[in-house]
């Protein structure tokens, strides 16, 4: 049986409206159908809860009813049901699965197993789960039953803090709620910045930091159970004490932790805290279940260095480590720390360099490879960074990306575009289509192509010039969202192209899906083609996606063609159009419009 143990919770003194129930409508609410006379007030306003099924001691029987918070005349209190007063009472939350029998005497069974495995102990209250209960309640959510048996409050810690009664604190209960983790009984985050500030006084003269979390710790959390959840706690601090290699540690909040740890060579320190983490990868509860970290390290130099600073380049290690399915252990680096300050001031100057038109639109042309005239153009973006020197793509684009903040420099491009393709109509200049980034970001912003849309339309340009770009590794982040972005755009008449083919995990699958006018061999392949030890199978490969592209009604281009051979051996296995430093690298508008326009 799925038991989940959700929380420990108070209901104040309160009024169930109710009315008597038989064991055929406490059949039927249990299989979903609540009966109108009270589901009529579900999420009324001055709800407690939602419909469920009471047992309550002095009525001796099962109803059926919904709480009220009582003698507020804003709220209007349901007509021709009965009610009862309840008084207010803590009780213990659980989840479990439909398909067990929800009488009384289960419910009471189930939660005397409970009682004898959790003592409720909280931060400032001690609860137990009482034999008699005045109140249990149920409540249906889908296939799963949520449960709430009556507590009794033995201890309550918490009213000392709120009345400011200094002198009921002893010194010692003190130190213990400044310094000590209530969940784990292990030392707090508090505790270790003064081994941080003064490793001297515990005898420590240099050091390595470690900061850790357990990936995905919600879901242990919500799936198996608070306890559950805090038994994964309290093995890592047993670990943490047992280990020789460290100083001290402490757990900081939630799922994180903190080590001191002995310097030793990179590749040891990597296998300790791999075996480390390796021993407390597995949940008591449910062997087939991992458990994986996420782990930043400091080597020793780096912590001499950063000072009282350390716990900031654990954390930015740490949080690098994403990948699914195993443990990551990053190391802090120099270039973690360049990369994060100059991340952050790149945000702050972003709206100022806007401001200052420091970007600038480059475009790299397309050819036809059989004649070789010029077919469109992609839009490429340059930092002209305070007007003293230019930054390429990856010395900015990446941190934009990250911090979510790429949708400007999307607009930027869009909008420098349209004013081009606007003025070279009016000049009366051939007009080629322009193909612009769409980053996998703004994917999930729900009014992005009436955005998108507007901005075209502000400066009066035929939809069929601009063609929307979009990576193949923005596929995978959500398949289904992205097909109806480009479905609404394909269907106000703009091109759409998949950039950077090849270079993700499900490509073939999603392309009979997609709405493409233009498929993009990334790189990697054309750099195969064409040099002499070029190997059949990546012809081979090559030749079958130019053959699926066009069978499925794409365009085929291929990007970064650099010599003649290539061109020959790309127009021979049946490519459309090239775009590569063979025909042009990307230059300003100005030149483009002197090269390619006249």
């Amino acid at each position: 049986m799925f038991i989940n143990k959700l929380n420990q919770l108070y209901k104040p003194r309160r009024v169930l409206y109710y009315i008597d129930a038989d064991d055929a409508s406490v059949a039927a609410f249990y299989g979903g159908k609540t009966d109108e006379a009270v589901g009529r007030y579900t999420n009324a306003f001055g709800t407690y809860d939602y419909p469920g099924v009471f047992y309550i001691r002095s009525l001796g029987r099962p109803v059926i009813g919904i709480e009220f918070r009582e003698n507020d005349p804003k709220i209007s209190y349901p007509s021709g049901l009965n009610s009862i007063v309840l008084d207010e009472a803590f009780f213990y939350s659980i989840e479990i699965d439909n398909e067990i029998d929800l009488g009384l005497e289960s419910i009471s069974s189930l939660f005397g197993k409970i009682r004898e495995d959790d003592d409720a102990h909280r931060n400032y209250s001690d609860l137990s789960i009482r034999k008699d209960p005045d109140v249990i309640s149920i409540f249906m959510s889908g296939k799963k039953v949520r449960i709430l048996h009556e507590m009794s409050l033995d201890e309550d810690r918490a009213t000392e803090v709120i009345k400011d009664s200094f002198d009921s604190f002893e010194k010692k209960a003190l130190y213990t709620k400044a310094f000590i983790d209530p969940i784990t009984g292990h030392y707090n985050w508090n505790h270790l910045v003064p081994f941080l500030e003064m490793p001297m006084d515990y005898g420590i003269r240099d050091y390595a930091f470690a900061h850790f979390d357990v990936k995905e710790f919600r879901v242990i959390n919500e799936v198996y159970g608070h306890i559950a959840a805090n038994k994964v706690l309290s093995n890592i601090v047993k670990a943490m004490e047992a280990s020789d290699f460290i100083y001290t540690s402490a757990r900081c909040h939630n799922d994180n932790f903190a080590m001191m740890i002995k310097d030793m060579p990179e590749d040891e320190m990597i296998e300790k805290l791999s075996t480390f983490f390796e021993d407390l990868s597995h949940l008591e509860e449910d062997p087939n279940y991992r458990i994986y970290y996420r782990c930043g390290v400091v080597p020793m130099q780096r912590t001499m260095l950063s000072g009282n600073r350390v716990a900031d380049a654990g954390k930015l290690a740490q949080k690098l480590g994403t990948s699914h399915n195993r443990t990551d252990i990053i190391v802090f680096t120099d270039k973690m720390h360049d990369d994060i300050l100059w991340g952050n001031f790149i945000k702050a100057y972003l709206d100022t360099a806007i401001a200052n038109d420091e970007f600038v639109v480059y475009l790299q042309p397309k050819f036809d490879i059989h004649t070789e005239k010029i077919k469109g153009s992609e839009a490429l973006i340059r930092w002209n960074y305070k007007k003293k020197e230019f930054l390429s793509p990856g010395k900015f684009i990446p941190f934009f990306e990250r911090d979510g903040s790429i949708g400007k420099i999307d607009d930027i491009v869009l909008k420098k575009v349209c004013m081009t393709l606007d003025r070279w109509r009016k000049e009366g200049k051939i007009l080629y289509p322009v193909s612009v980034n769409l980053s996998r970001e703004r994917l999930y912003d729900t009014d992005l192509v009436d955005h998108l849309t507007e901005i075209v339309d502000s400066y009066n340009i035929y939809h069929d010039l601009i063609d929307f770009e979009l990576t193949e590794s923005a596929s995978y982040d959500n398949t289904e969202q992205m097909i109806q972005v480009l479905n609404d755009l394909r269907s106000r008449g703009f091109r759409i192209s998949l950039d950077d083919f090849g270079t993700g995990y499900s490509s073939f699958s999603l392309l009979t899906q997609m709405p493409l006018d233009t498929l993009k061999i990334d790189k990697s392949f054309v750099d195969k083609v064409g040099g002499e030890s070029v190997l059949k199978t990546d012809i081979f490969v090559l030749r079958h996606i130019i053959s699926l592209a066009k069978e499925l009604g794409f365009i085929c281009l291929a990007e970064g063609a650099e010599n003649k051979t290539q061109i020959d051996e790309l127009k021979a296995l049946g490519c459309d159009v090239i775009q590569g430093y063979y025909f042009s690298r990307p230059i300003s508008i100005e030149d483009f419009e002197k090269k390619y326009l006249g």
